[in-house]
């Protein structure tokens, strides 16, 4: 219970947590707060020593395996959002809709997902809190597919795009408005190049604009747009 807590109250997610390297002391040290709760993840055991740099004396720690990730995230998960519903069916169910490209489904399953959270993500509050909120409750449920590589506010040279899902086959890049319109978030994928990177990209992108809805609790408006995978050399 407490080890969740202190993911909840903390700023960044667990994959920021895990890509840089630490010095001994600072995950070997008994102490857990708010602000590092790295050591209580690795006393627990759901961290594990991945590398050691013996340049600068520096560790990389990660999950010691999938199933060891995926329950952490699925507990965090439930605690989090407390939805309404069985996370484990309706996660094959988002996974079977990703391999697939089947966007419709996609939106579907998020918009009743997100109805059966509790007013929690609703409250009144700052607006910069809650639009933070809503982010790490979508990338919560990403990670709970547990078999893409999820980036949650990936850097690019034009600013921060909210969530880029890759999958074998699709490149889904996911841009949110907290009660705005999916069409500003499309408009802002556009304008900022979210997508660049992927447009050479011999898998199919779709570009998802999405808005949440603090009226209803789920989402109220999302945009599909799909652009055809480039051409394979030779």
């Amino acid at each position: 219970t407490y080890l969740v807590k202190l993911m909840e109250d903390f700023n960044e997610n667990i994959d920021q947590l895990l890509a840089k390297p630490y010095d001994e002391a600072e995950f070997a040290d008994y102490r857990a707060t708010t602000e590092k709760p790295l050591p209580m993840l690795y006393q627990s055991g759901y961290l594990t020593i991945k590398s050691y740099d013996p340049e600068d004396s520096s560790y990389e720690l990660d999950f010691p395996n999938k199933e060891v990730r995926k329950g952490f995230i699925t507990m965090l998960a439930a605690s989090y959002l407390k939805p309404a519903e069985d996370v484990g069916p309706w996660t094959r169910k988002l996974s079977r809709a990703m391999r697939s490209g089947d966007t419709e489904s996609m939106k579907k399953l998020f918009t009743s997902f997100f109805a059966g959270i509790p007013y929690s993500l609703r409250k009144k509050g700052d607006e910069r809190v809650l639009e933070r909120d809503f982010q790490y409750a979508f990338y919560l449920i990403m990670k709970m597919v547990n078999e893409y590589l999820v980036l949650a506010e990936k850097q690019t040279s034009e600013g921060r795009v909210d969530c880029v899902v890759e999958t074998d086959k699709y490149v889904y890049v996911f841009e949110f408005k907290r009660d705005g319109t999916a069409k500003e978030a499309l408009e802002q994928i556009e304008e900022k190049g979210y997508a660049r990177e992927y447009e050479a990209d011999a898998r199919t992108l779709y570009k998802i604009g999405c808005s949440f809805s603090t009226e209803t609790g789920t989402i109220g408006d999302w945009i599909t747009q799909p652009q055809p995978c480039a051409p394979r050399e030779g």
